[in-house]
């Protein structure tokens, strides 16, 4: 059995430096919650598009809601470490910024479980606005996604955490 190192709060080192899964066996389910938020700003024009369902590949935010659901769902088959989650709930939503040219994305992630689900929250909205990328490049290649991060999480040991901005 593998154990972290020494006052480290990196529990996915050994005490050798070595990488290694979280063991979370022994560990109570709990009704786990994380929140997770991104933008991608854009041109004006392609926002339009957007707006108006007019993209060349069609319902960008349709599209985008499905694979940022998918992804987290899938999570544990992208990120190496993370536990594969038998999730309850997975919540999308979208909300275009016309002032400021962008699309932010929202994802809520459930489930009663041993771990958390903030990399599951994360990761929809990241593929949520990767899949806005693909779908929109050919009208603009420049757009960029930004501040992606935690809002909030809620359950296990450490209970609940929420963002100070």
């Amino acid at each position: 059995m593998t154990t972290p190192l020494p006052h480290s709060p990196l529990t996915h080192f050994d005490a050798a430096g070595s990488a290694h899964m979280v063991d979370v066996g022994d560990k109570p389910a709990t009704r786990r919650v994380a929140l997770a938020t991104g933008s991608i700003r854009m041109q004006p024009e392609t926002l339009a598009l957007i707006r108006a369902g007019t993209a060349r590949k069609g319902d960008v935010l349709g599209v985008a809601r499905i694979a940022a659901i998918q992804a987290a769902k899938r999570t544990s088959d992208l990120i190496p470490l993370c536990h594969p989650i038998a999730l309850t709930r997975v919540a999308v939503d979208f909300e275009i910024d016309d002032a400021d040219s962008r699309v932010d994305c929202r994802a809520r992630v459930e489930c009663t479980g041993q771990t958390g689900v903030e990399m599951e929250a994360l990761t929809a909205v990241q593929i949520g606005l990767l899949t806005i990328y693909d779908m929109c490049k050919a009208a603009d290649r420049g757009m960029v996604i930004t501040e992606v991060r935690l809002l909030e999480k809620h359950g296990g040991k450490t209970g609940s955490w929420l963002s100070e901005d």
